[in-house]
């Protein structure tokens, strides 16, 4: 079967420029590769077609011997150019910059040369704080590692009277293209790991690597309401980047020291507050700790244990909603210990007393006893 005219099968005209071809063939590429069409056959004959057409046109010396003697010119058993490999702006730099398109890879042709550009690596810091420094706003010195230029060196990496030198295998470009069949991708410079640099004589003090490590002092402001595992980002103070490439930022990660009073539910505070028996069944005026100093309620009479009150707007201002929480104080009451006899006799005529008063002054007791019987019977 004749073979179809190259440009008929890139739809180009005679006269087209390189840009006009390259465009061309991307597009059918991009159309017929393939892995967007895995089970036609058609397709594949439709992208081998598309690649040798290319192939062909991309060469300015076999473009021109097919202008002039047609597929014979180009054909390698008539003595032709044949299908050797191609020149500036070949296929593999068309096909890998398709095969990105395809995949989502990030590779490029020639024109986007030069050495891989990487960000630094952030770095995390946890901080321990206590609740009133998170409640209050906090603000506090850290040291964390750093990379700085070797004064050796100056950065170089080199041995001073020394420079490096451009990677042979990379050309100083950083990245190679490894092309199998039609198959063509670019992958980082194993030599010189994308600097496009090699460095034949080492700096002694920082061993070829142009910085040395060091620890610096960084100032944090804490912002008032703060709450554990939140973060204080500090942009560019994280690990520098490679080949020019932006440093990366320090993630300040805060920890509250468990407290000896008081629990954090967000913005609420939670406490226990131990009350004396007669306390508790008197009633009366309580003194309880804040955060921003002493507060107080009425404790009702009878009060039973485990009973909670309410202290608005007397925990921690959030961070985000601007308004305080409240303090909750939950109520243990406390038996006497180490009791003298006479503190006994009391207690004990008071027992006495408060039995022959009836289910009035034990509710609770009434009411278990009462489902206990209940159980039983």
């Amino acid at each position: 079967m004749a073979k179809r005219d190259f440009y008929e099968i890139l739809g180009i005209a005679k006269n087209a420029s390189d840009d006009e071809i390259k465009k061309a063939y991307r597009k059918l590429a991009m159309k017929y590769h393939p892995d967007r069409n895995p089970d036609s056959k058609t397709a594949e004959e439709k992208f081998k077609e598309a690649k040798e057409a290319y192939e062909m046109l991309s060469d300015p010396q076999k473009r021109a011997a097919y202008d002039s003697y047609g597929h014979a010119g180009v054909d390698p058993n008539m003595g032709g150019g044949g299908f050797g490999g191609g020149g500036a702006g070949g296929f593999a730099d068309a096909f890998g910059d398709i095969f990105g398109d395809i995949f989502g890879g990030g590779g490029g042709g020639r024109g986007r040369g030069g050495p891989q550009v990487y960000r630094g690596a952030d770095l995390r810091y946890n901080l321990e704080i206590s609740l009133e420094q998170a409640a209050q706003g906090y603000n506090t010195t850290i040291r964390v590692p750093s990379w700085d230029s070797c004064d050796t060196c100056h950065g170089s990496g080199a041995k001073p009277g020394t420079s490096p030198t451009t990677c042979s295998t990379c050309n100083g470009q950083g990245q190679v293209r490894m092309q199998q069949g039609f198959f063509s991708i670019q992958q980082t410079c194993p030599k010189c790991h994308g600097s496009g640099q090699v460095i034949p004589n080492p700096c002694t003090t920082c061993a070829g690597a142009g910085r040395i490590k060091r620890n610096k002092t960084l100032e944090v402001d804490i912002p008032a309401g703060i709450d554990t595992g939140m973060r204080i980002r500090s942009s560019g103070n994280g690990e520098p980047g490679m080949n020019g490439g932006p440093p990366g930022d320090l993630y300040v990660e805060i920890h509250i020291k468990p407290h000896e009073v008081f629990q954090r539910d967000g913005d609420d505070l939670h406490c226990e507050i131990p009350v004396s028996f007669a306390k508790a069944a008197l009633g009366g005026e309580i003194e309880v700790p804040t955060l921003s100093g002493k507060a107080s309620f009425t404790l009702p009479e009878g009060t039973q244990s485990g009973k909670t009150f309410r202290l608005r707007s007397k925990g921690i201002k959030g961070l985000r909603s601007g308004y305080a929480g409240d303090l909750f104080c939950h109520v243990a009451i406390e038996t006497p210990i180490k009791l003298t006899d006479k503190q006994k006799d009391l207690l004990r005529e008071f027992e006495r007393l408060t039995l022959e008063g009836g289910a009035k002054h034990s509710p609770q007791s009434k009411t278990w006893k009462d489902k206990v019987k209940e159980f039983f019977e």
